[in-house]
């Protein structure tokens, strides 16, 4: 059994783009084409920069990306999807992706991240709940899992309206 100290965190590249779909199949089946977060990634494509895989020794076990986007006016970044490989769940490597494109995000100078999940995994990451319809989404979403991370203090207030491309 590998542990996160034996896995790789590297920036997506173009080669990687099969495996990432076949994990995200993996986790998500089919349905994952349904969801607004999906519509949202329709829209635009993701920033490979801040766009991450975790590898163990050659193969990719699980990535997240980040695609900015616009909140009524204010830049935003939308993570997802997050995956990781079912067999190897539940050993830090998603909350390790998650951190690696957060850190990646500040650098660059982006204020925030907003993503629909699970409140129970993602707020001891730093993200909070959203007010309820301040994120208007390309389809339904559940108000409780819009949630947000601060990068520069204050970015989330004010976050307010319908999600479009950012150019």
């Amino acid at each position: 059994m590998f542990s996160l100290s034996d896995v790789r965190l590297t920036p997506e590249l173009f080669d990687h783009h099969a495996a990432i779909e076949a994990i995200c199949d993996e986790a998500f089946g089919p349905g994952r084409f349904t969801r607004a977060a999906e519509r949202v990634r329709e829209m635009t494509a993701h920033d490979p920069a801040l766009s991450f895989v975790a590898e163990y020794q050659g193969e990719v076990i699980g990535s997240v990306r980040l695609t900015p986007i616009m909140v009524g006016d204010t830049p935003t970044l939308l993570l997802g999807p997050l995956a990781v490989r079912p067999t190897c769940k539940n050993r830090g490597f998603g909350k390790a992706l998650m951190r690696r494109a957060a850190e990646a995000a500040r650098e660059k100078g982006e204020g925030s991240i907003v993503l629909i999940g699970d409140p129970p995994y993602y707020q001891p990451l730093g993200y909070r709940p959203l007010p309820p319809g301040s994120i208007l989404m390309p389809g339904p979403v559940d108000p409780r899992r819009v949630l947000g991370l601060e990068l520069a203090e204050g970015a989330l207030d004010g976050l307010v309206g319908e999600v479009r491309r950012r150019e």
